[in-house]
């Protein structure tokens, strides 16, 4: 049986690349609600479907590690690898040879470079889904110039990015969001995968399925197997989804409007069943390259109000339209073009899974102080010893 891959266990299987922890931190940007695909199958390891393809991603300080399976319909994937087609049995089994013979005292910078030479697809997909292009360094200095409160929680949650995901993905995904919670809906996305989605391995005990496409979610017959499955009301929403897509659009309608103006296709995806203004955003957000997206629900209009005294909907106990709109362009107008990539941090700050990490910095600054403190209190006592050694001479 085949297991999660651990970069402990030897990094052969691996490949890597340069990406600091400041541009990216998997805990967070994995585990902060933005995609429900990613659990952590050992200390710092995270696996995950991305591209019809299982990963297994996990870090050290300047480095991104990745190790991709082979799925049950590729036989050509070896350890991760794709192998060239013009390969003979002979010369596959050379290089196999030659991998193995690796040693295992070899710097990581080596392994770098051996295994990126082999096969740059799988790096360029990282990238673009991580959006690695976007220096987020530059764009977190920008946000706390223009804004206090970023600029400390900003310094606890560095790395956190936005994903460019599957538009499918991320819209079914997301339409099943509503009146749930993040496991509630990892469970539901899993479930809805292993139902309709093309298996594309097993690890350990865990089976791994590739999203549905829009065409078997437009079946007739999907809305009834959901609702067994425990979709509830969110089944008509998906079915009805898909069908209209499909009947009015085309499958590759979603992927289209990444070329279309912010408003223009955040206006679109709203005439879709079980899509409001907050999972219209999601989706333009984390899916259709519109970085100026907000989305807000009642966590983000909780922020406004009490870190930043935005008066909007002060006096309404719901989130309306009007108020939706106003706390987006409240935060447009004090972060800018990539005003959905700050609220995404502060978002993250405010779950409660990651609370702990607000009390690790404090500790860390006491610490940095003390010391500073005690030089500068040897300092001036060598300087005092030295007077008076001056003044006895």
């Amino acid at each position: 049986m085949s297991q999660h891959a651990l970069l402990s266990l030897g990094a052969k299987a691996w490949r890597c690349l340069s990406c600091s922890k400041s541009e990216l931190r998997l805990d967070l940007t994995l585990g902060c609600g933005q995609t429900f695909r990613w659990r952590e199958t050992g200390e710092g390891h995270w696996t995950g479907v991305m591209g019809g393809r299982v990963w297994t991603l996990t870090q050290t300080e300047d480095t991104l590690w990745y190790h991709v399976y082979k799925r049950h319909d590729d036989p050509d994937l070896m350890n991760g690898r794709k192998r060239k087609k013009a390969e003979s049995s002979q010369e596959s089994g050379k290089k196999l040879k030659e991998m193995a013979d690796v040693k295992e005292e070899e710097d990581e910078t080596s392994l770098c470079m051996l295994t990126s030479e082999q096969d740059g697809k799988d790096e360029e997909a990282l990238r673009d889904y991580f959006q690695l292009s976007v220096k987020l360094e530059d764009l977190y200095k920008e946000w706390g110039d223009a804004d206090p409160h970023f600029s400390h929680t900003g310094n606890i949650f560095s790395g956190v990015r936005m994903l460019r995901q599957d538009p499918v993905e991320c819209l079914f995904s997301f339409i099943c969001s509503s009146n749930n919670h993040i496991s509630r809906i990892q469970g539901m996305v899993e479930r809805l995968c292993s139902a309709l989605g093309t298996p594309l391995c097993k690890l350990d005990d865990t089976h791994y399925h590739d999203f549905p496409s829009i065409e078997a979610l437009a079946e007739s017959s999907i809305e009834a197997r959901l609702r067994d499955l425990g979709f509830g009301y969110r089944a008509r929403f998906l079915q009805q989804s898909a069908h209209l897509i499909m009947s009015s659009h085309g499958a590759n309608w979603l992927h289209t409007l990444r070329n279309t103006p912010y408003l223009q296709a955040r206006d679109a995806l709203l005439t879709l069943p079980g899509v409001g203004p907050k999972v219209a955003d999601c989706v333009c957000l984390m899916s259709l390259d519109k970085s100026e997206a907000v989305p807000v629900d009642t966590h983000v209009w909780q922020i406004a109000r009490r870190d930043y005294s935005c008066a909007a909907g002060s006096r309404q106990k719901t989130l309306t339209d009007k108020v939706y709109k106003e706390i987006g362009d409240f935060f447009r107008k004090l972060w800018g073009s990539y005003a959905g990539w700050a609220h995404s941090v502060l978002f993250c700050a405010d779950l409660k899974k990651f609370q702990k990490l607000k009390e690790i910095p404090p500790i860390k600054e006491e610490k940095k102080q003390a010391k500073t403190e005690k030089k500068k209190k040897n300092t001036n006592y060598k300087k005092r010893a030295n007077v008076k050694k001056e003044g006895g001479d």
